[in-house]
């Protein structure tokens, strides 16, 4: 037989249950009831009366990660409607409420940034300046995610990869993989992506030093092989950018573009010419004053 104070304890249980399905339900209610509001005159309805996730937590009667599950799947729904123009205004409102209730929730940071990303690329030729900001929430949320989670790499290495393909910021996309291959656990071909990315913003000598340790610290033949060829493109790179500076200043001292590459070492413009990584020489156009290599990094 149940003891009383046992079963005190079940009924209350029983009563915080209830009460809890009771809240979820006036949620969905009120989620349901603002749906109905025109969105031209409210943008965003549907989400707009949703508290802080700070005080929502009040709300959840001790069960705030249950609270998390039911709004991040409603985000899913809800982001996955096309037919609902301004659903990406409060994308990170959405998705830091859910990170207020189940800070260490890890899925909805990545899926968040994900949704702000392909809004972004949605909106950017209509909405430029929405677009822009949902870019600025994918990186928001993901910071986010760094905060909560300071043990977790995925986050910074999710924001360099928007930042290398998507915005096209290679110094920010250097910081974020930068700090993501310093933490435990982050995959080892991190360090080749910051490379790229020193290379991309024009930080070659950076590059060459940082290929040159990924090249002497190869775990296998194929890294190593990655690293020469990344190292012939960033070698190619500074000795081709030297040689066409020299041959700038060439024609600003003659008024003309030198015959060959020999006439820069003859007049003092440069001691030698350089060699590419393989040993071979660099191509040089008289009538344009182009330089480059004779082959592609990728075809060695």
């Amino acid at each position: 037989m149940r003891s009383k104070p046992a079963a005190a304890k079940g009924s209350a249980t029983f009563f915080l249950v209830l009460i809890l399905l009771g809240t979820c339900a006036s949620f969905m209610a009120l989620r349901t009831r603002t749906d109905t509001i025109v969105r031209k005159k409210v943008p965003g309805s549907s989400i707009i009366y949703i508290p802080s996730g700070k005080f929502l937590r009040y709300a959840t009667f001790g069960y705030p990660a249950l609270a998390a599950d039911l709004i991040y799947l409603w985000a899913i729904q809800y982001y996955s409607t096309p037919t609902i123009d301004d659903r990406f205004d409060h994308l990170a409102h959405i998705f830091g409420i859910i990170a207020d209730l189940d800070p260490r929730y890890q899925d909805p940071y990545e899926v968040g940034a994900m949704i702000a990303v392909e809004g972004a690329h949605e909106m950017q030729a209509k909405w430029p300046k929405k677009a822009a900001k949902a870019m600025t929430d994918a990186f928001a949320i993901l910071d986010r995610g760094s905060a909560d989670n300071p043990d977790q790499w995925i986050y910074p290495f999710d924001a360099g990869h928007v930042a290398m393909m998507d915005l096209k910021d290679f110094d920010l996309a250097r910081q974020y993989f930068e700090k993501c291959m310093n933490l435990p656990g982050a995959p080892d071909f991190t360090k080749r992506l910051y490379a790229n990315a020193l290379y991309k913003r024009g930080d070659l000598e950076t590059a060459w030093q940082t290929w040159l340790e990924i090249y002497n610290t190869a775990p296998d033949d194929r890294t190593k092989k990655v690293a020469s060829d990344h190292l012939y493109q960033v070698k190619s790179a500074i000795d081709t950018g030297r040689l066409k500076e020299a041959a700038g200043k060439f024609r600003g001292r003659y008024g003309r573009l030198p015959g060959e590459l020999a006439d820069l070492v003859r007049t003092g413009l440069v001691d030698r010419l350089p060699k590419d990584l393989d040993g071979g020489d660099y191509l040089y156009d008289s009538k344009t004053g182009d330089v480059k290599a004779a082959t592609s990094p990728w075809k060695r």
